[in-house]
């Protein structure tokens, strides 16, 4: 899902709701993040999962043409933890689709 299909839902659960509304609730809940992800600070989505900034260190790399070692500066990343009640979900989902596809080879 893309940041215009999240809006395009967020108008579909909720019709009276305009167009710019709905971009603008998407902008502030993805700025507040980025916002508090890049003051070092986590973000727990509740049933989804959490951010976490984390430092990289500068290292050494390859540039995979030519073999030649290249520096890569030191970066900030966030890492994304799935919560246990995703991940159970997930699973659940995938037995049952996986068991679908079971029954419907058995007919042939």
């Amino acid at each position: 899902m893309v940041r215009s299909e999240l809006i395009q839902k967020l108008r579909e659960e909720h019709p009276s709701l305009p167009l710019k509304t709905a971009e603008a609730i998407v902008e502030v809940v993805f700025g507040t993040m980025l916002t508090t992800l890049a003051r070092g600070n986590r973000v727990e989505l509740r049933g989804f999962g959490s951010f976490t900034p984390r430092t990289r260190s500068a290292r050494m790399s390859r540039n995979p043409r030519t073999g030649e070692a290249v520096p890569v500066a030191e970066k900030k990343v966030a890492c994304f933890r799935t919560s246990r009640s995703l991940l159970e979900r997930l699973t659940r989902e995938a037995d049952r689709a996986r068991k679908q596809e079971i029954d419907y080879s058995e007919g042939d």
